[in-house]
Parts: structure tokens; sequence; C-alpha cells
């Protein structure tokens, strides 16, 4: 299992199976995350992984759509489009 801290909801640390979708997490464990879509359109769930981005799989083209070049190299990427394999922590 891995863990994932959701910051911005006081530090909520949930597990979760390894290639996880963050967002989907989010929605089970009430970790806060917006949303509206969850597919992708709307760039709603942005949010910024504060750290293990290297547990994070490679950006998507959905993504690149709502976040500029600079968010994605900061770490944001978008919750529904994220999977993890490995412990992160999150802030929106």
């Amino acid at each position: 299992m891995i863990q994932i801290t959701f910051l911005s909801n006081d530090n909520k640390s949930v597990s979760a199976p390894p290639n996880s979708n963050l967002l989907r997490v989010s929605l089970r464990e009430k970790g806060g995350i917006p949303f509206k879509c969850g597919g992708g359109l709307c760039g709603t769930c942005k949010c910024k992984v504060e750290h293990g981005i290297e547990h994070t799989d490679s950006v998507k083209d959905k993504e690149k759509r709502h976040l500029s070049e600079d968010e994605i190299k900061a770490g944001y990427r978008m919750a529904c489009q994220t999977f993890v394999n490995g412990n992160v922590s999150v802030s929106w």
C-alpha cells in the first residue's frame, strides 16, 4: 500500500493500492480535492504534488491543455489524470 496525504485537508493521510488514480482515492476517502467533470475536461482538480512527484505517472495531453509548462515543472497535476505508485503529498 502507498500513502497519500491531502495537505489542504488537515494533512489527512490515507492508504491506497499502487497505481491508484489520485482523484478516485480523494473521492473514496474524502480527501477533498475539488472536481467537477472527473475526465480531464474542466481542470478543476488541478493540484500540486508537494512531495513524491517521482511516484506519479507521466503528464497526459489532457493535462497540458490546462497546465502551463511552468506549472508542470513546479509539480502541478490534474488529479483525475494522475496515477500514483508511491507515497505522495498533495495540496490545492
